[in-house]
């Protein structure tokens, strides 16, 4: 193996290690005593998978993206690149491009010992263009003869490894005690790791502070959705990192007792008192109820925050939910459009010599009953230019990573079989068809991937008789109004089912508000039994894009002996139901036979045969119960 070559430094419009002393190049001013921490963003986290580019003559462009929270600010950033480029490449006239938010940064000539190598390069970036949400784009000029080159030539390559990484330097900065940007800093959008918000209660809580708990963590789990979120419970204790604590007058952690005491539902947002740059979002009572009035206002949104405290003095209560109606989920009603599952503007829309696929994404019920069924409908519209020779490009639409089916992209020109001439935009053509998507490849989250295939004429010729011109750009549009239609479907899985509960939180899901659940709780929960209580809740709220606002929560296992509802029990299985048929019909359901055939093969087979399929053994498990007895019925410990 060839040892890695270093790069020579950036020599075109590159950031000096040490920046100019100008204000223009200075990183931005904060306290010497701000809290600071190092980020290494890695390309195999952060760039699209599988964390390695290659950048060629017809598609020279990869990029990556990353946010930076609204009480820090960057004070230093350098990009570790780690590329490859072709040895066919002309020195120095091949050159890698370094662009933040569409500012050059910075440029890495390929150098002569540079060729068929692995090469390592810093290039320093200003912070000063560090915004909130960032893109830094790598963009290759690469050349292999000075006359009549082809762009699509296979000689033009550049690969950047997956090892390259962008690091940074974070400084937090003090910010003022203003609600007007809630739920920042407890939650920040520009933050893609998993959230961990710590809940602090004076001391155990009863039932009316665990379901205010349950309300504000799940509508912080709501807004986590992929991210992941984790809720820490602390009784009487502050943690170093900001936090949720609920008090009311009577019942305070220590750091609360000379606060004083409300009138009303309080939000009020406050400073750790070791800690400046620590923030504790203080949601105050003259009791329960007021907690949950708070809490419930927090959740629906119906409060207009402002300065550093605001009064909950009413909630309307949202109209009834129905099932399966969480915002995460497709609509199984009716027709859904495509402009209903955008997550962004432009998502539909794709541009490029070889535009980028079109992804979007489907979060299904996981019980929908699809078995015996042709497929399902979808009115695809589409509109595209006009590709330069006939009958030659078309679109492939995949699911999950698998191809279902391709159209062909009709030209309305004649073809033109003289490729001296520019293709010009001809305007967007439209496409209409119906396609029937394979049912049994759906799950709960789904991917859809529309491929435009252009085929570009490329230049050629000898270098007497070059033959060059300059391609266009393709433009390619899936219709908003383009429809999927779920509505012809029953719902239907068999339980107990843990994957759907992991994968979808199901069946509490089943109505986003979790009015059909009740918790059962510990008649005195440990901090981690409510954090369990909290994650689940939390963790469920990411699933349906909707807080529990209608979670009931008991400690008396004497109401839930005849209670029509879902149960989460945390904790050991109640006395009074553990001598339960049913819960004994359960416990059998839930235990495990793993059931090896007699030839295994790596892949599933569509169509396999019998006799492999037959169990050559067969392997019983089960998990010890809470009550010391054997049994597989899945509780919280």
């Amino acid at each position: 193996m060839t040892a890695a070559a270093p790069a020579t430094p950036p020599l075109i419009n590159a950031e000096p290690t040490e920046p100019a002393q100008s204000p223009a190049n200075q990183a931005p001013v904060v306290a010497q005593t701000a809290p600071s921490r190092e980020v290494k963003l890695t390309f195999a986290q952060i760039a699209p998978p599988p964390g390695s580019m290659a950048l060629r003559g017809v598609n020279p462009n990869g990029g990556i993206e990353f946010g930076m929270r609204s009480d820090e600010v960057a004070s230093k950033a350098v990009l570790n690149l780690e590329y490859t480029p072709s040895p066919s490449l002309l020195p120095v006239q091949s050159q890698l491009k370094v662009y933040l938010n569409d500012e050059l940064m910075g440029v890495l000539p390929v150098t002569k010992e540079q060729l068929g190598k692995k090469t390592l390069a810093q290039v320093p970036i200003n912070p000063l263009f560090i915004t909130d949400f960032n893109r830094v784009r790598l963009e290759f000029v690469g050349h292999y003869r000075d006359v009549c080159e082809n762009p699509a030539s296979s000689t033009l390559w550049l690969d950047i490894g997956r090892n390259s990484a962008l690091d940074l330097t974070y400084n937090m900065l003090a910010v003022n005690n203003d609600l007007s940007h809630f739920p920042v800093p407890f939650f920040d959008p520009r933050d893609n790791r998993p959230v961990t918000l710590p809940i602090v209660f004076a001391e155990v809580p009863d039932l009316a502070q665990q379901q205010a708990a349950s309300i504000v963590a799940s509508w912080f789990g709501s807004r986590a959705g992929w991210r992941g979120q984790r809720f820490p419970v602390l009784y009487n204790h502050l943690p170093d990192r900001n936090a949720i604590v609920f008090a009311t007058n009577d019942r305070r952690p220590d750091f609360l007792r000379d606060h004083p005491a409300v009138n009303a539902p309080v939000i009020e947002m406050m400073n750790h008192p070791d800690n400046p740059y620590v923030k504790l979002l203080v949601v105050l009572g003259r009791d329960d109820k007021d907690l949950l009035q708070a809490a419930k206002g927090i959740a629906q949104g119906n409060i207009l925050f402002r300065g550093s405290s605001v009064v909950v003095n009413d909630v309307k209560p949202l109209l009834a939910r129905k099932p399966y109606d969480a915002p995460n989920w497709v609509r199984t009603d009716r027709p859904v459009t495509f402009g209903e599952l955008k997550t962004y503007e432009e998502q539909l829309q794709s541009s490029g010599l070889e535009p980028a696929p079109i992804n979007v994404s489907l979060n299904l019920p996981p019980d929908l009953y699809l078995l015996r069924s042709n497929g399902i409908d979808m009115d695809l519209n589409y509109r595209y230019t006009s590709p330069p020779t006939k009958d030659s490009s078309r679109l492939d639409i995949s699911l999950n990573n698998q191809f279902l089916q391709a159209f062909s992209l009709n030209s309305t020109q004649e073809t033109n079989r003289l490729l001296l001439r520019l293709p010009v935009l001809q305007g967007l053509l439209d496409g209409k068809t119906d396609v029937s998507i394979p049912a049994l490849k759906l799950g709960a989250m789904n991917q859809l991937r529309f491929d435009f295939q252009y085929m570009n004429p490329m230049p050629g010729g000898s270098v007497d008789n070059c033959i060059t011109f300059q391609p266009v750009q393709n433009h390619v549009v899936i219709g908003d109004d383009s429809t999927i239609d779920f509505s012809k479907y029953y719902h239907f899985i068999a339980m107990p089912d843990l994957r759907a509960f992991a994968n979808a939180g199901f069946p509490f899901s089943r109505m986003a508000d979790l009015s059909d659940t009740l918790a059962v709780m510990p008649k005195t929960p440990t901090e981690a039994q409510m954090e369990t209580l909290l994650n689940a809740v939390g963790a469920i709220g990411g699933q349906t894009g909707f807080p529990a606002i209608n979670l009931t929560i008991t400690d008396d296992s004497a109401h839930i002996a005849d209670k029509d509802a879902d149960l989460m029990i945390i904790g050991g299985i109640p006395d009074k139901l553990k001598d339960d048929k049913r819960i004994d019909l359960l416990v059998q359901a839930t235990q495990s036979w793993v059931k090896t055939p007699m030839r295994q093969t790596a892949f599933p087979s569509i169509m396999p045969d019998e006799a492999d399929r037959a169990a050559g053994c067969a392997i019983h498990r089960h998990r010890q119960r809470p009550d010391g007895s054997s049994g597989g019925f899945p509780v919280a410990v």
